[in-house]
């Protein structure tokens, strides 16, 4: 399912300067690790991060996963769980205004094959959290073990 962006760029960052931006976190583990996608673009461009993406409007949370999932990684995903809740305080130093607040759920890759994307064209799988990480992203990591 491929959901147009709703916003122009202007409209994003309006509405994201006065409130918080609702999206969720695709957090699949393999038995070889966590797969995880070097960002291509801004914000946090050449970091690793966790996959993810903010819900659309109309667009059920289950919706989003399964679109994030298809996008970022190309595959089909079982939802798991919910993990919990990453705050993003530091994105509003990265892009100069507001964060989101994602909602992390522990997925399992039922089809298609791991690729990249426009927003993180490396994909990779860490036994280890790599150093060049998301800093909010890695503290929820470690947090959840």
């Amino acid at each position: 399912m491929q959901i147009d962006q709703p916003l122009t760029e202007e409209e994003f960052k309006s509405i994201y300067s006065k409130v918080p931006r609702l999206a969720v976190e695709v957090i699949i583990k393999t038995p070889e690790g966590i797969v995880l996608t070097l960002r291509s673009i801004e914000p946090y461009k050449g970091t690793w991060h966790i996959p993810g993406g903010t819900v659309y409007y109309k667009e059920t949370i289950n919706e989003a996963i399964e679109r994030v999932a298809k996008e970022e990684l190309g595959v089909e995903v079982n939802i798991d769980r919910l993990l919990g809740y990453i705050e993003y305080p530091g994105e509003a130093k990265e892009r100069g205004f507001g964060w989101p607040i994602g909602l992390a759920f522990l997925c399992t890759a039922k089809s298609g094959t791991l690729h990249g994307s426009e927003q993180g064209k490396t994909v990779g799988i860490f036994k280890e959290l790599p150093e060049n990480m998301i800093k909010e992203q890695k503290e929820f990591l470690k947090k959840i073990g």
